[in-house]
């Protein structure tokens, strides 16, 4: 024979757990709804993109030392800092590609950041110091070698005049701190000057 007082207890507990249960259930049908809702309103269209510019990369090449002027078709966003990062990205996908003049290890987002600031200092004439944040995989990555270094230190110097005039000095950061060499040899403690990275007359035609 159950005692009248667990009877009692059992029947409230049923209650209470009917009662849990569907509540449960209008807030999983509510959340449903809400999903679904967000479905409807949520864009059909990609973002928009920025538009593609012609954009001149100063690219190495190791079989004579030099640095040679390429167009390339880019898409390039107006922002200063993210057109720097957008050029740079491109160099250095061209040097990771098969049969590449100057051939670096590709690592995703190897250009990190691109910060632009004043040049402060007398006779600066309003330029600009760019620094280029580095990922630490690309310069641990990076063949060693003074030539070889150097190169990709001028082309990267080179390609950021070029799309940006008014960029006349460039510092390095790896990871976001400073770094003695990039993979022993170029001294990453440095400004470069952009007017130092000088290329070769020739120019190639324009390339996608």
């Amino acid at each position: 024979m159950i005692p009248r007082y667990q009877k009692i207890v059992f029947a409230v507990l049923l209650v209470i757990s009917i009662a849990m249960a569907t509540v449960l259930v209008r807030l999983r049908e509510r959340a449903h709804d809400r999903l679904l809702k967000g479905e409807d309103v949520a864009p059909t269209t990609a973002p928009a993109v920025a538009p593609a510019e012609q954009a001149t990369l100063v690219v190495a090449n190791d079989a004579d030392g030099t640095l040679v002027t390429e167009q390339r078709s880019l898409p390039l966003p107006k922002d200063p800092g993210a057109r720097a990062r957008a050029v740079l990205d491109r160099l250095l996908e061209i040097y990771a590609t098969d049969g590449a003049t100057h051939p670096v290890p590709g690592v995703p987002r190897a250009v990190a950041q691109v910060f632009l600031l004043p040049v402060s200092g007398k006779n600066k004439n309003g330029g600009q110091l760019a620094v280029v944040n580095l990922a630490g995989a690309f310069a641990d990555g990076h063949p060693s070698g003074i030539e070889t270094e150097a190169l990709t230190i001028e082309s990267i110097c080179g390609t950021l005049h070029a799309n940006l005039p008014q960029i006349t000095e460039v510092r390095f950061l790896v990871d976001g701190a400073s770094r003695a060499t990039l993979a022993g040899h170029a001294d990453l403690t440095r400004t470069y000057l952009t007017a130092e990275a000088v290329t070769t007359t020739a120019e190639t035609g324009a390339t996608p």
